[in-house]
């Protein structure tokens, strides 16, 4: 299963975790970059492990999506924070060319190198 590529260039996704220690679902608006086959999307947490939604995610993976808008139709998907290595840093170069005009000219900027990388696959 795949998202739909179409829908990389969208400017927002809305990812909906469930609270990790009230079960209550919390949905946070954020930029995402997703590779031509849609197998993944991908989010960068600039507060590393320490943001809400990524304790969240780390304690349930079981996450819904919703792409360019909050009345996106939901997608049901499975959430991961991503090692480093090769798709790390395909990811970082990923969101840095689409929100911040990188292209591999120049040093990519702090947030892309440093933010945590999260991975989500369609469930």
């Amino acid at each position: 299963m795949a998202f739909d590529p179409s829908l990389a260039g969208e400017v927002y996704c809305y990812l909906t975790t469930t609270g990790r220690r009230t079960g209550e679902p919390h949905t946070i608006e954020i930029w995402f970059g997703m590779p031509s086959d849609g197998r993944a999307l991908y989010l960068l947490s600039g507060g590393g492990d320490r943001s809400d939604w990524v304790r969240n995610l780390v304690g349930n993976p079981k996450v819904d999506l919703r792409i360019g808008t909050q009345q996106a139709a939901e997608i049901a998907a499975i959430a991961r924070v991503v090692e480093p290595g090769d798709e790390d840093a395909a990811a970082r170069e990923l969101l840095a060319s689409k929100y911040q005009g990188w292209d591999g000219t120049s040093a990519m900027s702090s947030w892309a190198r440093t933010a945590l990388c999260v991975a989500i696959e369609p469930a």
